[in-house]
């Protein structure tokens, strides 16, 4: 009669049940005879039946390692029971047993076994130690080991490796080095296992001291102890202890494997070193693993980040055999190197080819939708995730979380963000940011407050510091601001590159140029990033002179210029204004990257208008491929600053024919071109074509513009009515604009109403106070005018002088009002009062009168 099981096995039927019992009748059949369906009997053995059941346990135990199969484990034990072989003096036997009631999760079963042992010896607490960290209960695996030393019993060399293990998955490095203590204690530091176990634990725990002070005191250093000190360096980002480590092991007796060379790549992607990471890839090939999965991933990844893609395609194209990694490192690829409609492509391919995409898939390809901020095709993915219930992880919501922000669906981010069970610190990073995107920077503060409160289960990074802080510079929050500083301070992450810069952008936008320098100073290592801060700071607080310096110490110190660099650079030569080096720029760019960068060919226009080269500006933009809204905006407003209104709606017009559509700031030079112009007509005219027409909603820079349209043209009753209908509290700005017109119109009431609300926003600005007092003064109102000045006095306001400058052989030089200090004013002076004297000594004119300069009369 066929054993059923064989026939179930034909017809590809069987279960994972069935399986057992098919292994124990068809791999022992010349020990077993059953018909697999009753264990339970006793079965006649031979004389080798117990060396071969010993040798076989394992496995058949193993197979029984899961809670459906709990039936078919207490079978194979009662047999061996009957058989005589879980007597007391076969510990490795009912060890195994043991493991296998755990693993199945019969505690029960598992305790009267646990008890059967003989406590004082290590093997039943080592087999619980074993079997909890196996099953990922690391707290279970410390607890019986607590409760073998309570017992008495002293663990050995096979005991700590899972300790030890356990100790690292809870993150707790301080019971780690107690652990250590007692390892120490027993005289078990050297040994192989139990030191690569320590050692690990440190580089794991970021302790890299300790991991490399026990590795240099271990004599027998095998590869896995070799890769462990390799890889710890490698997740500290100690790149170059990382390579030395490789160097050293290369001189000794062990042999680089798979694992070796995916770390030491992966050591060079992180810091770009693609010249190594290409010798690397030649020794990888010397010891035929360059098809191994781990180490061609790793390639992939160097090439890919040190922007070396097409070797990456070379690369994927040669590979035997593509898994799904495979397919993940190179859609990141190419997203990290902005090719996204390949990436895209890629993922059909991925698809096509029969392989299913992970959460990891999906979260390196989502960002190259986010470029194109197409929502549709958001949703679409986000569809396809759902529908084949892919796992919602971490970082997969955190991807789904920006799409949706970039996207403008702020609702849809705070559903994903709601619905979620479990919040990480990357999830909620992701919200900030998103928060900051949208301008709801409230609601960034908020959520930022909710990660403090929740402190026991994860505190703010480097990543969540940085993406607040811009929320503390648009809110103008500096002592929030302060408060996040002296956080960072605290631990330890004010040098980091990105918030730094992050830091020097919050100080700079708050008004404190001051601070900004100071941190930018301490940043060690400053990239494009920081430098860009430092530049764009100076140029928007008013130092433009400053912004120039730093861009050029930014090309001294080796950093090369991006498109952001340049733009703040030019912005700084328009507001200097000083064309010379706007030119000097425009070279450089001609020659470098950015010759055409629609973005810093833009900010070129506008610095070629500011320095009142409008021509130059014209032939720009003649000049520009595939113009974008940016830069007809940028040559609207250059033509509309220099009161050409007719040019300026010809441009936007020839703007609308090209099918560009006009944004918010379109319609506001448009609006400014015409306050210029003196055209109330068509200024109202555009503002309700921006708002009706094409939707678009007034900010508050337009409703400033339309203030100063009404008030160029002396309709002062208009403005003011124009300021009372805004939907949102009107800043210094405009209330400055309607006092400057009121000067010019002589309106003395209008001009009260303005200032008490500029004296409570701007306290301190001396310009409001002195306006008004001028407009008592034309008034012929001198009391007031007086009374105005002395309140300046009383609430410590300084004036602050206004100033000039000229251009004379490419150096721009600045005169304060009343400056007879200047060197040039000086050299100028000394030539007209020998003029003068000459005149005089050929009787060509009377000698005139001149106040002496003091620094004159010592010539």
């Amino acid at each position: 009669m066929l054993c059923t099981t064989h026939i179930m096995y034909q017809r590809n039927i069987i279960t994972p049940s069935q399986k057992i019992l098919s292994y124990v009748s068809s791999s022992k059949s010349k020990y077993f005879h059953t018909n697999c369906q009753n264990l339970t009997r006793q079965l006649p053995l031979s004389q080798n039946t117990e060396t071969a059941a010993v040798s076989h346990l394992g496995l058949i135990l193993e197979a029984c390692s899961d809670g459906s199969l709990l039936q078919q484990g207490r079978q194979i034990h009662a047999q061996f029971i009957l058989n005589g072989l879980c007597n007391k003096n076969n510990a490795t036997f009912n060890a195994r047993i043991l493991g296998m009631y755990v693993f199945c999760g019969s505690f029960k079963d598992a305790m009267n076994m646990f008890f059967r042992f003989d406590l004082n010896t290590t093997m039943p607490w080592n087999r619980m130690i074993r079997v909890f960290a196996k099953m990922g209960w690391f707290k279970y695996s410390l607890l019986f080991y607590f409760k073998m030393l309570s017992f008495g019993t002293l663990p050995d060399k096979y005991s700590f490796p899972c300790v030890i293990k356990a100790c690292g998955a809870l993150n707790n490095v301080r019971l780690g080095r107690l652990v250590h203590d007692t390892v120490r204690l027993l005289g078990l530091e050297f040994d192989v296992f139990v030191g690569s176990s320590l050692v690990k634990l440190y580089a794991e725990s970021h302790c890299i001291g300790d991991a490399r002070c026990l590795f240099d005191k271990l004599s027998h250093r095998d590869c896995v102890l070799w890769n462990v000190m390799l890889n710890g360096y490698v997740i500290c980002g100690e790149s170059e202890n990382a390579i030395r480590v490789f160097k050293e092991m290369r001189t000794s007796e062990n042999k680089p494997n798979s694992v070796t060379f995916a770390g030491i790549l992966s050591a060079c992607a992180t810091e770009a070193m693609i010249d190594l990471g290409t010798q690397l890839h030649g020794s990888v090939i010397h010891f035929g693993l360059e098809f191994d999965s781990p180490v061609a991933n790793t390639l992939l990844a160097l090439y890919s980040k040190c922007g070396q893609l097409s070797d990456a395609v070379k690369l994927f194209e040669l590979m035997p055999q593509i898994d799904l990694v495979t397919w993940n490192g190179m859609i990141a690829g190419h997203v990290q190197n902005r090719f996204m409609d390949e990436a895209s492509d890629l993922f059909h391919m991925m698809i096509s080819s029969g392989v299913k995409p992970d959460s990891i898939t999906f979260s390196s390809f989502l960002p190259s939708v986010t470029e194109s901020t197409s929502l549709r095709q958001g949703k679409e993915i986000h569809g396809y995730i759902v529908r084949n219930g892919v796992p919602l992880d971490a970082f997969l919501k955190s991807a789904l979380i920006d799409l949706y922000f970039k996207c403008r669906n702020v609702e849809m981010a705070y559903k994903i963000f709601n619905q979620s069970v479990t919040i990480d610190l990357v999830m909620c990073t992701a919200m900030i940011s998103g928060y900051v995107l949208n301008g709801m920077h409230n609601d960034a503060l908020e959520m930022f407050r909710w990660l403090l409160h929740e402190k026991n289960k994860f505190s703010p990074n480097a990543v969540t510091l940085a993406s607040v802080l811009p929320a503390c510079s648009s809110l103008a929050a500096l002592k929030l601001g302060k408060e996040l500083h002296c956080n960072i301070l605290k631990n330890g992450l004010d040098k980091r590159c990105h918030v730094g810069s992050a830091i020097t952008d919050m100080y700079s936008k708050c008004g404190r140029l001051d601070l900004a320098h100071k941190t930018f100073g301490r940043v060690s290592e400053k990239d494009a990033v920081c430098w860009n801060s430092m530049i764009i700071s100076c140029s928007q607080n008013g130092k433009p002179e400053e912004a120039i310096n730093f861009f050029r110490q930014m090309a001294m110190e080796g950093i090369k210029h991006d498109r952001v660099s340049i733009s703040g650079a030019l912005s700084a030569c328009a507001n200097l204004p000083a064309l010379s080096y706007g030119k000097e720029i425009h070279c450089f760019m001609i020659k470098g990257i950015c010759s055409s960068d629609i973005f810093a060919e833009s900010s070129l226009i506008d610095m070629y208008a500011k320095c009142g080269s409008l021509e130059h500006a014209q032939i720009v933009f003649d000049m520009m491929q595939g113009k974008n809204e940016v830069a007809w905006n940028s040559i609207i407003a250059a033509y509309g600053s220099h009161g050409c209104l007719k040019d300026s709606l010809a441009l936007f017009h020839k703007m609308l024919e090209d099918k560009i559509q006009p944004d918010h700031v379109t319609f506001l030079a448009i609006i400014s071109a015409c306050g210029h112009a003196g055209q109330v007509a068509y200024g109202i005219h555009y503002f309700r074509c921006m708002t009706e027409e094409y939707g678009i909603p007034a900010r508050l820079e337009h409703y400033a513009c339309m203030v100063d349209l009404y008030g160029r043209a002396g309709r002062l009753n208009e403005a003011f009515e124009t300021i009372n209908s805004m939907p949102f509290p009107p800043d210094a700005g405009v209330w400055g604009t309607l006092l400057g017109a009121c000067r010019v119109h002589g309106n003395v009431e209008l001009a009260e109403v303005a200032s008490r609300h500029l004296f409570h926003l701007e306290p301190q600005n001396s310009g409001y106070y002195l306006l008004l007092s001028n407009i008592h003064a034309d008034a012929g109102e001198w009391g007031n005018a007086l009374k105005i000045r002395k309140m300046m006095k009383q609430r410590g306001v300084q004036k602050v002088p206004g100033y000039s400058w000229i251009e004379i052989h490419n150096t721009t030089h600045i005169f304060v009002a009343a400056d007879e200090s200047h060197p040039e004013f000086v050299h100028i002076y000394s030539l007209l009062k020998n003029l003068l004297s000459e005149m005089k000594k050929e009787g060509y004119m009377p000698q005139p009168y001149l106040p002496m300069h003091p620094q004159t009369l010592q010539m």
